[in-house]
């Protein structure tokens, strides 16, 4: 009898010990991901690729690489992309890496914000090669939440990309650089006609073919006009026909810069000048109390007031509404009709900053000045007398 009670309070014993180590047991891994530790995107994609698309929060650009190997920005009238900035952001991608799997529970996979943030490449045909949709960033730790198109998986990744979805940020910013060391001679209007500076080498001294009377070339003067000239980088563009853009053309000022190698380049800018009209002088309302009284005799002036009056009393200064300059927008055009500047200037009207007008020369004092007297030959001392002979 004791003998079966022992074997029963053992067989208890092991089932209770059986039930416990199953309630405490640890919670069973994630199965492994062939992706933990792989890169975020295969470089071979990236090389077959011949279309970017970047989207987030309501906004997307486009970029299409051209058969030369360069890259346009789609979304924004076509225009050169930022080589470097596209560079940048391809490296980011290739660097990043799948750290762990997060969830493949879609209720999870809701709460990790996955909106319209992605990042696609497409081949030639416009078919989707790659396409990964970003969610938000942990609350704890470095990286970003992933997870491809179509599925449900997410990923942490140790991905540090800047999503810049304003397409004219994507734009190269600079449409004209020639080399100040490149260029052989320039135009520059001035109001008395254009002045012509040249030199005939790199390091040869430059000259003009119309100095004033008594005058001298600025020497210090060429290398920030060829700077300013030479190196174009718009702020913001604007269509052809856009007001601004055609009142500016109307006042440009044109130079023109030819280079060693030969090529011609005009260089225009220009800006609506400052308008400034006189204010209309409000008529003066008539005092109603007094329009109702009858007339009175005209009282006689006041002499006694005349002569406190201050003698140089001036009348009452006139009042401007002023309209303020427009923005300076720059035109250029090279002499060689397939060049592809020409064909950027017909795209857009570029706007530039305005230190790259307004410190242009526009008088002859800007390039032109007295040179420096010589130094005056100082006095001898005058003899002294001859002595007196005795």
């Amino acid at each position: 009898m004791r003998l079966k009670t022992l074997a029963l309070s053992v067989l208890v014993l092991a089932i209770l010990a059986g039930l416990a180590w199953y309630l405490g047991r640890p919670a069973a891994p994630l199965s492994a991901d062939a992706r933990i530790g792989q890169p975020v995107i295969d470089r071979a994609v990236i090389e077959k690729a011949t279309h970017l698309a970047i989207s987030d929060q309501g906004k997307s650009v486009q970029l299409a690489r051209q058969p030369d190997g360069s890259w346009k920005v789609a979304s924004y009238f076509d225009l050169p992309a930022d080589f470097s900035k596209l560079t940048s952001f391809i490296g980011s991608l290739t660097e990043a890496k799948f750290q762990r799997l997060v969830t493949s529970n879609p209720a999870r996979v809701d709460r990790l914000e996955f909106k319209d943030t992605a990042i696609a490449l497409a081949d030639d045909g416009n078919h989707t090669l790659w396409k990964l949709v970003l969610g938000k960033t942990p609350e704890v730790g470095t990286g970003r939440f992933v997870r491809f198109e179509g599925e449900s998986k997410a990923y942490l990744a140790d991905l540090n990309v800047w999503l810049d979805a304003d397409s004219k940020n994507w734009a190269k910013t600079e449409i004209l650089d020639v080399k100040a060391d490149d260029i052989a001679s320039i135009v520059v209007p001035l109001p008395d006609g254009p002045v012509t500076l040249s030199r005939a080498k790199k390091d040869s001294p430059w000259t003009a073919d119309k100095t004033p009377a008594g005058q001298k070339l600025k020497a210090d003067r060429i290398p920030g006009l060829l700077s300013t000239l030479g190196t174009q980088r718009f702020t913001e563009t604007a269509d052809p026909t856009d007001a601004n853009a055609v009142a500016a053309k109307a006042h440009e000022h044109s130079y023109t810069i030819t280079t060693f190698d030969h090529r011609t380049l005009t260089i225009a800018l220009g800006r609506k000048p400052e308008e400034k009209k006189l204010k209309p002088v409000a008529p003066k309302k008539p005092d109603e109390a007094a329009a109702k009284k009858p007339e009175e005799p005209a009282a006689k002036p006041d002499e006694s007031a005349k002569k406190d009056e201050p003698k140089d009393a001036k009348p009452p200064e006139p009042e401007y509404d002023i309209t303020p300059a427009g923005p300076v927008y720059v035109f250029i055009s090279d002499k060689d009709a397939a060049a592809p500047i020409n064909a950027l200037m017909a795209k857009r009207a570029f706007q530039v900053a305005d230190y790259g007008f307004t410190s242009l020369p526009t008088k002859e004092d800007d390039l032109f000045e007295k040179p420096p007297e010589p130094p005056k030959a100082e006095a001898k001392p005058a003899a002294p007398p001859a002595a007196a002979k005795p």
